[in-house]
C-alpha cells in the first residue's frame, strides 16, 4: 500500500489580546511615565535644598555617640526586665512564731509585691556554718543578693563578701560593712521601755523576770531599756535575767519561766522566738495566777489573752522593700554600701507597740494602767506610755529612754544628766553593762 504524504505547511496563529491586558499595560506604562518626569527633572531635589540636607546630617561621632546611649538604654532594659535573685539565711526555723518567723514574712511579702523579685532561703543555719550556707546561695544559687538575718552572722557575712565583690549583702543588727554589703536592723529598745513602764506599774510582787536569748549587744540594749521603763515606774522593782544560750528553745523557755515564777515574780518579758513563755503564763492563769507578759516579735496576744499586756511587732517588710526597691533603681550597687546603715525604729514605722496589730495594750489592762500614776505625779501610766510613744514616733525623735544620768550595777556613771547614748554607746560591744536595777550578770 501506497501511502501518500502531503507536504508539510506551518501556520502562524495571530496575537489576539484582551481588553483587561490592554488596560494593564496602559497603566504601566502611565506609572513609567511619571517615574521618568521626576528622575529627570521635575521631581529632583533642588540643589540648595539638597546642600541644607547635608549641612544637618547627623556626623559619624554623633551617630557613635547615638550608639552608645541606644546599647545604655538596651542594657537599662535589660536590667528592668531581668529578675533579682534574692537569698536569705535564717537563724531559726520559718514557723517560729518569732524572729526567723517575721523575716521570712517580709521575704514573702516583697516576692508578692515585686514581681522582678525571686526569693530562696535556708533555715535553721548555725552560726559556725553560716560562711559555707551564704556562700552556697551565692555560687550555687546564683543569687545577686543575700541577707544574713542574725548578730552571729555578722563575720561569716563580711569574709563571703570579699570574696565576691560583685555581689550585694546586707546583714541585720550588726556593725561592720564593706563596700558591697550594708547593715539594717529594726529595732525594739524604744518599745521595750514602754513595756518596762507597764510592768514597772503592774507588778504586785516588785520581781519582774526577763528570758534572754545571749548577751550580746543587741539583747543588752533591751533588757535596759525595759529596766529603765519599770525603774521610772517603780524604782523598788528589780528586774531578774535568766540567760538561754539560744535563740528558740521552747523548753528550756518555759523552764527558765517556771524558775522565775517560783521565787516570786509575777511579770515576765522575754527574747525567746516561740510563744512557749506566753503559753506557760496563759496556763498559770487558768490555775488561778496572774503573770503579766509582753511578748516577743510576733503577735501573741491571742495565745495568751488573759496575760499578754503588750509587746514588740516588727515590720521588716517595710526595710526590705526599701532596700530592693534601692538596688533595683540603682542607688545602691556593689561599690556604694560602707556607709549604708539602717537603723529603723518607731518613727520608720519599722516597730510597732503591742501584742497584737493596731492593738498597743491589751484592753483588759486599760484601766489598771490608768489609775497607775508616774511618781511623785498626776500623770498615769497609761497617758506616760502612749505620750512617749508618740514622742518617738516624731521625726525628730525629742524623747529616748537612754538620756542620762544611768548609772551600771556599780554605780558607774554610763550616760551622764541630760546626755543621750550615742550610737556607738548602743550597738556595738560598748553595750556590754547593765542598769542597776537588774539582777544577773550582762556577760551570762
Amino acid at each position: 500500500m501506497l501511502l501518500s504524504i502531503q507536504p508539510y505547511e506551518r501556520k502562524m496563529s495571530q496575537p489576539k489580546f484582551s481588553v483587561m491586558t490592554i488596560l494593564l499595560l496602559s497603566i504601566f506604562l502611565i506609572i513609567g511615565l511619571v517615574v521618568g518626569y521626576f528622575v529627570g527633572g521635575m521631581g529632583k531635589v533642588p540643589e540648595s535644598q539638597y546642600n541644607e540636607l547635608l549641612q544637618n546630617a547627623v556626623s559619624k561621632s554623633q551617630y557613635d555617640q547615638l550608639q552608645s546611649q541606644y546599647n545604655e538604654l538596651q542594657q537599662i532594659v535589660s536590667s528592668l526586665t531581668k529578675k533579682l535573685k534574692v537569698g536569705f539565711i535564717y537563724v531559726g526555723p520559718v514557723e517560729d512564731f518569732g524572729w526567723t518567723a517575721a523575716h521570712d514574712q517580709a521575704r514573702r511579702y516583697v516576692e508578692r509585691i515585686f514581681p522582678w523579685v525571686e526569693t530562696i532561703y535556708v533555715e535553721k543555719v548555725d552560726e559556725a556554718q553560716a560562711a559555707r550556707y551564704i556562700e552556697r546561695l551565692v555560687k550555687e544559687e546564683n543569687a545577686d543578693i543575700v541577707f544574713t538575718t542574725s548578730y552571729g552572722f555578722m563575720y561569716p557575712t563580711i569574709e563571703v563578701a570579699r570574696k565576691y565583690p560583685d555581689k550585694i549583702f546586707f546583714h541585720c543588727s550588726g556593725f561592720k560593712r564593706l563596700p558591697n554589703s550594708g547593715t539594717y536592723f529594726a529595732d525594739f529598745y524604744q518599745v521595750y521601755y514602754l513595756n518596762g513602764l507597764m510592768a514597772g506599774a503592774l507588778t504586785k510582787t516588785n520581781k519582774i523576770g526577763y528570758v534572754a536569748a545571749y548577751p550580746i549587744p543587741e539583747v543588752i540594749r533591751h533588757i535596759n531599756a525595759f529596766a529603765l521603763g519599770v525603774k521610772e515606774t517603780n524604782p523598788d522593782a528589780k528586774v531578774y535575767v535568766r540567760w538561754l544560750f539560744a535563740w528558740y528553745d521552747p523548753t528550756h523557755a518555759r523552764e527558765a519561766a517556771q524558775t522565775l515564777v517560783s521565787i516570786g515574780i509575777d511579770t515576765i518579758a522575754f527574747t525567746e522566738d516561740s510563744t512557749a513563755i506566753v503559753e506557760f503564763a496563759q496556763q498559770q492563769y487558768e490555775e488561778g495566777r496572774q503573770i503579766y507578759v509582753f511578748s516577743h516579735y510576733s503577735p501573741m496576744q491571742d495565745v495568751g489573752p488573759d496575760v499578754v499586756v503588750s509587746g514588740q511587732i516588727v515590720h521588716w517588710e517595710v526595710i526590705y522593700a526599701d532596700i530592693l526597691m534601692k538596688i533595683r533603681m540603682g542607688i545602691y550597687n556593689n561599690t556604694n554600701l560602707e556607709n549604708v546603715d539602717y537603723l529603723w525604729m518607731l518613727k520608720e514605722g519599722a516597730v510597732e507597740l503591742g501584742g497584737k496589730p493596731g492593738v498597743p495594750i491589751n484592753p483588759k489592762f486599760v484601766e489598771e494602767l490608768k489609775h497607775k500614776y508616774l511618781p511623785g505625779t498626776t500623770v498615769s501610766v497609761y497617758d506616760a506610755v502612749m505620750n512617749r510613744l508618740a514622742l518617738m514616733k516624731e521625726v525628730n525623735v525629742p524623747f529616748d529612754p537612754f538620756t542620762g544620768p544611768i548609772r551600771d550595777q556599780n554605780g558607774n556613771i554610763r550616760i551622764p544628766e541630760g546626755e543621750r547614748a550615742t550610737i556607738e554607746q548602743l550597738f556595738t560591744d560598748q553595750m556590754n553593762w547593765f542598769v542597776d536595777n537588774i539582777i544577773g550578770s550582762p556577760s551570762g
